[in-house]
């Protein structure tokens, strides 16, 4: 079975270079394949990670499909002619095979199925603010055990445009759940209201903020725009005194609350990292009817409270200095959104006025349809609307750890995103950028799996998983400024979104899950019609003028 196994890999690895030589000069550095036991990663190391510079189409009747599978392809790129008579195929590894070994599945043995997409470039919907991961406090740790080479690896792979392009990072205020220990500010002197404690910034935000600005300096990543979001406020101004369990914000202490946020705006833009947005605290119905569940930092508020709390206190606090400061409201899951802005306007109709955005956590998204994101929408068509939270094995029913080579994993991204991205969502923030094999480190023993996975055993490289690829086939290619156009599609064979780039050209991603190559007809009312073959498992982006 090893020398089977060995043998699958090399030949991989020449499937993969030679495609590469034949099709991707636009490539700088091809992915490094490692096969595990639940699929395949890309290998990382101080000398070695693969990227890729913006491939365009060389002139008007061109296109270039990017393309990643579940059999190997990492931004694989094919070229084609617009309106050409045949199908582009799009070459995978397992096909190359089947052919070396004159076997075929049995869903291979019947002509493939085609879809029609029809864009219409004519009809606009959303405008993208963004794409981007988190920086917690684990990323942190982990990051500053690493060597500079690496850590810049993991830099430029997220935030550099060879990269996928990230341009939104999410942190916290204080501690998170992903930290060593919970903190915050402040947590001596108690029932201190001058924060008098709170003049200087953190050890753990010094750290975060001088990797964050390595991270801009090696990326050279275009207008980053960081938000950020309070888990606990220290305990003594809670009604439990504790980090977790059933809490709300005593209301002695809604102003100093407020003033806190604004003490940390303040530190980190002298520290020469200015932010763009905070929410109003993170997954607030932990404190409230979730406490079982999170046993880590978390403050409860109900609508009606919290409309109470932004109307009178965190709005005009930080409009009194911060006007152009984005607030995001909520920071929870799709569920709460069906009636949370709305008792909150109930309660005090001018607190939804200080929200620029409404931001979600994608946790329950598998149960709850997005309907409970359209009438929020319907509401306020005017905020921006970004999923703040996701990542997988959070569930009892889901390995906690991180399975390496996942593409169902990779695939659940995939969907989300589309589904999301459909329903005029304007971005996204993933969540850890890195974890250790564990999932962690975290004090409260909440694993959860990352887009790429750092080996804390012999520090020497670290591993992007298969839900890093589906996420850049939509922050690469869809850049700050895209526009969503209309793509309709003829059958559910493929799931599709299509958008105007800032530079005119087209970008269409499509997502094919099944077992089966499908034949997809691209039909663009102005540009003509692009025929690609694209395999099973798989998912691209069509880019074009």
């Amino acid at each position: 079975m090893g020398d089977a196994q060995g043998s699958l890999k090399n030949l991989l690895t020449l499937c993969f270079l030679a495609g590469l030589v034949a099709l991707s000069s636009q490539a700088s550095t091809p992915c490094a394949l490692r096969e595990y036991p639940a699929g395949l990663v890309c290998v990382c190391n101080a000398t070695y990670c693969d990227y890729l510079e913006n491939p365009s189409p060389e002139n008007e009747n061109e296109f270039v499909i990017v393309s990643s599978s579940k059999a190997g392809l990492r931004f694989d790129i094919t070229s084609g002619v617009i309106n050409a008579s045949d199908f582009t195929q799009v070459v995978d590894y397992n096909e190359s095979l089947q052919n070396a070994t004159q076997e075929k599945t049995v869903f291979e043995k019947a002509a493939p199925r085609t879809v029609t997409i029809q864009v219409d470039r004519e009809k606009h919907f959303q405008n993208i603010t963004g794409f981007g991961g988190s920086f917690t406090g684990a990323v942190s740790y982990i990051l500053d055990n690493l060597s500079q080479d690496i850590q810049d690896h993991i830099y430029k792979s997220f935030y550099s445009p060879h990269g996928i392009g990230f341009n939104l990072m999410r942190t916290s205020i204080g501690g998170s759940d992903f930290e060593l220990a919970p903190w915050a500010y402040n947590e001596l002197p108690e029932n201190d209201t001058t924060l008098s404690n709170f003049t200087q910034l953190d050890p753990r935000d010094e750290k975060r903020i001088e990797q964050i600005k390595r991270l801009k300096l090696v990326t050279n990543v275009e207008n980053l725009r960081i938000k950020a979001a309070a888990w606990s406020p220290p305990r003594w101004m809670k009604t439990n005194n504790k980090w977790t369990g059933m809490s709300r914000l005593k209301e002695e202490y809604y102003q100093t609350w407020a003033d806190y946020h604004v003490r940390w705006l303040e530190l980190w833009e002298e520290a020469g990292l200015p932010i763009w947005a905070i929410s109003t605290g993170n997954e607030p119905t932990n404190g409230v009817y979730l406490m079982m569940f999170a046993k880590f930092m978390s403050l409860g508020w109900t609508p009606r409270k919290q409309a109470v709390w932004v109307s009178d206190n965190l709005g005009p606090t930080i409009r009194s200095k911060y006007q152009d400061l984005v607030i995001f409201g909520n920071d929870d899951q799709r569920y709460t959104f069906s009636f949370w802005f709305k008792m909150m306007k109930a309660k005090r109709s001018d607190s939804v006025d200080y929200l620029t955005g409404l931001s979600v956590h994608w946790y329950w998204d598998d149960i709850f349809e997005p309907v409970f994101i359209d009438d929020a929408r319907k509401e306020m068509p005017d905020k921006i609307m970004l999923v703040s939270e996701s990542c997988i094995g959070d569930k009892p029913w889901q390995s906690a750890v991180p399975i390496l080579g996942s593409w169902k994993r990779g695939e659940k991204f995939a969907r989300n995103f589309l589904q999301n991205l459909q329903h005029d969502f304007n971005g996204w923030i993933d969540w850890n950028i890195v974890l250790d094999e564990q999932g962690g480190p975290n004090y409260v023993s909440n694993f959860v799996d990352a887009p790429s996975v750092a080996n804390m055993t012999n520090l020497n490289e670290f591993y992007k998983q298969p839900m890093f690829y589906t996420m850049g086939h939509f922050s690469k290619f869809i850049p700050e400024g895209s526009t969503r156009i209309a793509a309709e599609r003829t059958n559910v064979n493929v799931d599709t979104v299509a958008f105007l780039r800032p530079d005119g050209s087209v970008a269409v991603v499509i997502f094919n899950s099944g077992y089966a190559s499908v034949n997809v007809e691209v039909r663009d009312t102005k540009q003509g019609s692009i025929k690609i073959n694209i395999p099973q498992k798989s998912i691209h982006t069509i880019l074009y003028k």
